[in-house]
């Protein structure tokens, strides 16, 4: 019996992240995008909580089942719907479908909540939510898509930060927690991080100062530096030092680029202080990494 939505959705994924390499990403979550034709999908019952985007621009027709209750309700662009684990759920599809799914894993989830933002979710995990918007959430959704799309240098350090937005929005909103006291700043939206993430690329070649990135979130250095180690996992100049490692990386596969041009390109201060950063980072030193290469 297939245990995930995947296994029997009627058509292949477009869009996929199974195969990252970051498994600190594949750790999060899991995200496909899928579009298939007017199909029915079987009754199961999964262990994983399924979080559908409508990606359709034209409103659509569908039929649900879940628990035995069928629901014939009109699909519209940016609805989502959360399936938690446990819930037996059946779907008909009357048109053409556009739809990310992003799969979660309740014994994952639980320890990201209690490991990375220090609460506890009760047994249901998720609230059920067969139909509702939230513009943040597929902002969210909608971006970790693109990240696995563009297939560049950082695009799996962008999912995986994307990825850590995407879980904090979800639990903020829709997480049933044993802490009623605990609550997420709401002026701290995917939108916002999305700001951050795009001037850290446009300018990892040069030095970056905490205050410009806070800027870009239009919050205090503080009050960022904090809210951003708590989502991403990491400080901010951390980050933009993971990223100019991954941007390295690829440098390095151009052997007519010498060390010390990818150090100035990636933005370090000199050649001792990318080597340095690269081994902590990598395990290897910057030329054992390109001997390494195929």
């Amino acid at each position: 019996m297939p245990t995930r939505y995947q296994d029997i959705y009627p058509a292949d994924p477009i869009v996929d992240s199974t195969s990252l390499a970051r498994p600190s990403a594949a750790e999060l979550l899991t995200l496909e995008y899928f579009e298939a034709d007017a199909a029915t999908m079987p009754t199961e019952r999964f262990a994983q909580h399924h979080i559908l985007l409508n990606l359709r621009e034209e409103p659509q027709r569908i039929e649900n089942w879940r628990d035995g209750v069928h629901r014939d309700f009109v699909y519209h662009q940016n609805e989502v719907i959360v399936t938690p684990a446990g819930m037996e759920s059946g779907w008909r599809w009357h048109e053409r479908s556009k739809v990310i799914v992003v799969t979660l894993e309740p014994d994952r989830l639980e320890r990201f909540a209690q490991t990375e933002l220090g609460i506890l979710l009760t047994g249901a995990q998720l609230a059920d939510q067969p139909q509702f918007t939230d513009p943040d959430i597929c902002a969210a959704g909608i971006q970790l898509k693109q990240a696995l799309e563009t297939q560049g240098v950082g695009s799996e350090l962008m999912f995986e930060s994307m990825a850590r937005v995407f879980l904090i929005k979800l639990i903020q909103r829709y997480g049933q927690t044993l802490d009623e006291a605990y609550e997420f700043s709401r002026r701290f939206t995917a939108q916002h991080y999305k700001r951050v993430l795009d001037y850290v690329a446009a300018n990892f070649g040069r030095t970056l100062a905490l205050e410009e990135l806070a800027n870009e979130a239009s919050l205090s250095p503080s009050h960022f530096s904090r809210l951003f180690k708590e989502t991403i996992g990491t400080s901010p100049m951390q980050f933009v030092m993971a990223y100019r490692i991954e941007r390295a990386k690829e440098a390095l596969r151009d052997r007519s680029r010498t060390l010390v041009d990818v150090s100035t390109y990636c933005g370090f201060s000199d050649q001792a202080h990318f080597s340095r950063s690269f081994k902590q980072a990598v395990g290897e030193s910057p030329s054992a990494y390109r001997k390494g290469l195929a």
